[in-house]
């Protein structure tokens, strides 16, 4: 099992030179069928290397006899569909999670679109919890991408540390150490995604580390984390450190040193995931999903994993951690790939629906039924109610059914004190 726990890749002084992404596809030698041969993991060298039409690594070497229809890397999408996005209430409940709801001019749903986004892998899993998983799945059903064993549900939410890990081990079931493109359910992208997913896919194959994709800030906000590339990330970069939701002096300061916001998408293989966790707070994690007590994982007669173990009581010992603080702040082999080309908001509060929707001549920004008077600045989401204000400035007002939410804007942060009451009293 040790080399299934091997090192998560080259150290960083064996990665310095940047995937060329703007290599043509068209120039490689093909098959008779036209398609790229694909990198096969017999070779002595990994090389920085263009992409098919499905985001894989074509091989250089096109005579190399162990290439010939060999596909290795294969790239599944996993998407996190687990949270219920509490700072959007009243229009993301308990039973409403954010991922379902239409938010702004697009009728599909947030998880719709992620799984639209991502429709080159080789695979999508969506992964959520047991609250949500009926939920999530009966939302799909009408998909004919997407079956129910695609729905795969973690034994506990304990936030996307244990979830992604939880996700590698069970990836090795289906394909051989595939890359893994992890991505939110629930955020604002457009623009080409997928090829930025392809640069972070090939960084992942290159290095056999730990890829995350950084967006370039237009502001200081203090509500993301950043990233900070060591040099210029060209293709990629290797990491310098990661900053977790700074004060505005300190989000200031990093945009002006050329941080990026970490967006919560990742790609990476399975095999580099588990190496980099098994000697962090998750560890116990990995040793149960490894199938073995004391680290080294289980195998059978034949030299293959035994599979995935029961993780539900290492689930039950661990304190929720996103995967940034338990594995990526701790890891050594972590690389960045910026995402050139896309516009990206993770729509967390009500006044991310003015950054992606259009505004009135007097700034107001309306989703729904709602007449304005007089109002200045002022967004205002309406489902199942009509709602008018008059004579109001900088503010947000949601009404979803029976539930009416007024905040001022740059205070929506503290909805989730809203909800914290409403959830001592039951009512959340």
């Amino acid at each position: 099992m040790r080399s299934k726990l091997r090192s998560a890749g080259r150290r960083v002084a064996e990665s310095k030179h940047a995937f060329e992404a703007g290599r043509e596809i068209a120039d490689l030698p093909r098959d008779e069928e036209g398609r790229a041969r694909i990198v096969c993991r017999r070779h002595a060298e990994r090389r920085a290397v263009p992409l098919d039409d499905r985001g894989r690594p074509v091989c250089y070497e096109a005579d190399h006899p162990d290439c010939e229809g060999c596909v290795e890397d294969v790239r599944e999408g996993r998407v996190l569909a687990g949270g219920s996005g509490t700072r959007l209430y009243p229009a993301s409940r308990a039973d409403r999670p954010k991922q379902l709801l239409s938010v702004g001019d697009d009728d599909r749903s947030l998880l719709a679109r992620t799984l639209d986004r991502v429709a080159a892998a080789d695979r999508r899993v969506v992964l959520t919890g047991p609250d949500h998983a009926d939920r999530v799945r009966d939302h799909l059903a009408d998909r004919e991408d997407i079956s129910p064993a695609d729905v795969w549900v973690e034994p506990a939410p304990r936030d996307t540390g244990p979830a992604l890990v939880y996700a590698a081990a069970r990836a090795r079931e289906t394909f051989e150490d595939p890359v893994l493109c992890c991505l939110p359910s629930d955020h604002h992208v457009s623009g080409d995604f997928d090829a930025v997913l392809r640069r972070a896919t090939a960084a992942a194959v290159e290095t056999r580390g730990l890829v995350c994709v950084g967006v370039e800030p237009d502001r200081p906000a203090t509500g993301y984390g950043y990233v900070r590339p060591s040099e210029a990330a060209d293709g990629y970069a290797p990491v310098e450190t990661f900053h977790e939701k700074p004060d505005a002096d300190r989000a200031r300061g990093l945009v002006e040193a050329g941080a990026l916001w970490n967006a919560g998408v990742f790609a990476w293989t399975p095999d580099a995931l588990l190496s980099a966790a098994a000697d962090t707070p998750l560890g116990p994690l990995v040793r149960a999903v490894a199938g073995d007590s004391d680290g080294d994982g289980g195998e059978g007669e034949d030299g293959e994993s035994d599979g995935l173990a029961a993780p539900e009581a290492a689930y039950g010992d661990l304190d929720p951690v996103s995967v940034d603080c338990a594995v990526l702040e701790r890891a050594d082999d972590v690389f960045v790939v910026p995402a050139d080309g896309i516009e990206w908001d993770d729509l967390g509060t009500w006044d991310a629906l003015a950054r992606v929707l259009p505004a009135d001549a007097d700034g107001n920004v309306v989703d729904g039924d709602a007449l304005t008077v007089d109002a200045e600045n002022t967004v205002i989401a309406a489902e199942g109610a009509h709602v008018a204000v008059v004579g109001v400035e900088d503010l947000v007002v949601a009404a979803v059914d029976d539930r009416v939410l007024v905040v001022p804007r740059g205070e929506t942060d503290r909805v989730r004190e809203v909800v914290a009451r409403l959830r001592e009293k039951g009512r959340f």
